[in-house]
């Protein structure tokens, strides 16, 4: 996975337009209320914490990269839940395993080879087990990233962000579906749809979700004014592109 640092409190703060992106996830679902779940990139657990309320016999295990944002999801569900930190492309959930489904919203652009990913994840689900997942797809943040890169090309910024690449992938449908048959999902489809969002608190918001990559790079003193030119490239009032590639796929 990118090592991207994060900030689990202010994610849990302010994420609120990822939640709604991933209630709707969550709805396609199917879920008896006995089944045991992987949370797979659980974040500070908004939508982990949906999914809990739907397995009243069941089971859900959030996995997250950062420490940080397992400690926020700790501090929203309490210290019963079922929270690990865990990079994706080495998940290991056999002590519950095989999972019945596995959910995922908002974090396999992070990840940069989704060939074993999803061989990382086909391999924790028991036949006929489900994965359920929506991340950014082709065209996602197009308008943002360019406005970023723009900005990243002017001084003072640029000598902190020279020859670097940004770490997001953000994949189409069907090397997507391709992707996952060939890491022995039975069955797989996957499409886009567009997600534009306003952000409430716009400089809160890139800074900690869409633009920490860029800023994890310079200096402190600088990471808010690159937001801030940035965010007078987008225009007013300020609307981020997401576009999502919504993944289904049966083991």
């Amino acid at each position: 996975m990118t090592n991207r640092a994060w900030d689990g409190t202010s994610y849990d703060r302010i994420s609120a337009p990822m939640e709604v992106m991933g209630l709707k996830v969550l709805e396609r679902l199917e879920l008896r209320g006995d089944e045991t779940v992987v949370d797979a990139g659980c974040g500070s657990g908004r939508v982990t914490q949906a999914l809990i309320a739907q397995l009243p016999d069941g089971h859900v295990v959030g996995v997250d990269g950062s420490a940080d944002m397992i400690e926020a999801a700790r501090t929203r569900l309490g210290p019963q839940s079922d929270l690990r930190v865990q990079d994706l492309l080495q998940l290991d959930v056999a002590d519950v395993g095989p999972v019945d489904a596995i959910l995922s919203t908002a974090t396999f652009h992070w990840i940069s080879d989704h060939d074993a990913l999803f061989r990382a994840l086909r391999a924790q689900l028991k036949p006929g087990g489900v994965l359920v997942a929506q991340c950014g797809g082709a065209g996602n943040m197009s308008h943002v990233h360019a406005a970023a890169h723009a900005v990243g090309e002017m001084p003072p910024f640029a000598q902190y962000l020279d020859g670097w690449d940004d770490p997001t992938n953000f994949y189409g449908p069907e090397e997507t579906e391709e992707r996952l048959l060939a890491a022995g999902f039975s069955d797989a489809r996957c499409w886009l749809v567009p997600q534009p969002v306003r952000p409430p608190d716009p400089v809160e918001y890139l800074s900690t979700i869409v633009l920490g990559a860029f800023l994890q790079r310079m200096p402190q003193e600088l990471r808010r004014p690159f937001v801030e030119s940035t965010i007078a490239g987008l225009g007013e009032p300020v609307t981020l592109d997401y576009v999502r590639l919504n993944i289904d796929a049966t083991a």
